[in-house]
């Protein structure tokens, strides 16, 4: 993202402040920490009808954020302005709404997206930004999966091609975080990197894909994970000769992406320390003050931060479902899930405007960026989605 490094120069002050207001933390099990608030405890009464949200946050998507040429506009205040990778994940939630609904009309609306985004790039699907097109090739697959239409695989292939040109052996391996940074290889050029591989080998079964899943995953863990509590460094560097972990910088979206990378090779493999992993994470997830607040998952800002939980509820959502794990672990992650998707519906969500914050427990001002928005949309179609299947 553009304005990555600024936001996270911006969070460390903050991050700082959670820490020491949480001395003593243990992420042990011996000495676990609430998943919510104890003041705010006890069994919900609040009764959703989380498809027919789904349906009026996806018609505020549309009405107040659509720009030219298919894409969608940077915020609600009725200018144009085109981001690439806000835009790809607009594919997702428009998938989203066609696999909940079945309605055809989104059809026509993704085909156009997905074209209007190459459009406004300049006429190429290429970007500098390694994680914009990595977005942008996993929810192109989702659209292939939903559809069938081959467009969508041809994109995803393309796309990917041009990413893995940037991998190389300096730091041991991982792709790049920009095309033109060789020695700054970052968590978001990887994770999504081997979610995409998977999605690209379970279609078409080519050997080259999972092997690449295989090695990045490898090299990610070796580099950029706490092996202690699974939490997910953004980045490692060379600079001035020195290599550099930036162990300190945790985000959320990160810590999806990882979480969607271990199931997929679970599920793949058979091999249960790709689960593990992805346990480790989605536990650390629910407690850890770099990453929650009393049980809400903590704010990250608008512009680039504010998509960054909406992301992670993607992949987290995929753990929920997943049959092989214990039911203890789901009860937790269907608690912290709730938890964070009712506060969101109360305080975080303006009606009738249906607009979201980037804090899901407080209300959002009048003007509201498409990042931001997008993290709302996510969030209740994956409530939506957790409905239909007789989980919430």
């Amino acid at each position: 993202m553009k304005s990555k490094n600024m936001f996270q120069l911006n969070l460390k002050s903050a991050v700082l402040l959670l820490v020491i207001a949480l001395v003593g933390f243990s992420c042990s099990e011996d000495d676990p920490i609430p998943l919510r608030d104890p003041a705010t405890s006890g069994s919900s009464e609040l009764e959703i009808d989380w498809y027919a949200v789904a349906d009026s946050i996806q018609e505020s998507l549309t009405l107040n954020f659509s720009g030219t040429q298919g894409t969608f506009a940077d915020d609600n205040q009725g200018g144009d302005n085109f981001q690439y990778w806000p835009n790809a994940h607009a594919l997702h939630v428009l998938v989203d709404a066609y696999e909940r609904t079945g309605d055809g009309s989104y059809l026509p609306r993704m085909l156009a997206l997905v074209r209007g985004i190459k459009t406004r790039n300049g006429n190429t699907y290429n970007n500098v930004f390694n994680d914009d097109m990595l977005w942008l090739g996993n929810s192109s697959m989702r659209a292939y999966n939903a559809t069938n239409n081959s467009e969508y695989l041809e994109v995803a292939e393309l796309l990917w091609s041009i990413i893995i040109t940037s991998h190389s052996d300096v730091l041991g391996g991982g792709i790049t975080w920009r095309q033109d940074t060789p020695f700054l290889k970052n968590a978001v050029s990887n994770g999504p990197a081997i979610v995409l591989a998977m999605r690209l080998y379970d279609v078409t079964q080519e050997q080259e894909y999972l092997d690449w899943a295989l090695d990045l995953y490898a090299w990610q863990k070796s580099n950029l994970i706490d092996l202690s509590n699974g939490e997910v460094w953004d980045n490692i560097r060379i600079e001035d000769g020195e290599i550099i972990v930036q162990d300190d910088w945790i985000f959320t979206y990160n810590m999806g992406t990882w979480i969607g990378a271990g199931l997929r090779l679970y599920n793949e493999t058979g091999d249960t320390s790709y689960l593990n992993d992805a346990l480790l994470t989605a536990r650390t997830s629910m407690v850890s003050p770099n990453l929650t607040t009393e049980g809400i998952l903590r704010d990250e800002g608008d512009g680039d931060g504010g998509l960054f939980k909406g992301i992670f509820i993607r992949y987290f959502t995929e753990m929920i479902m997943e049959d092989d794990i214990s039911e203890v672990d789901r009860e937790d992650f269907i608690e912290f899930f709730k938890f964070n998707a009712e506060t969101f519906y109360q305080n975080g969500l303006s009606r009738p405007e249906m607009l979201s914050n980037s804090d899901w427990s407080s209300p959002p001002d009048n003007n509201v960026d498409l990042k931001t928005q997008l993290s709302g949309v996510m969030l209740i179609e994956a409530a939506a989605l957790l409905e239909a299947n007789g989980v919430l």
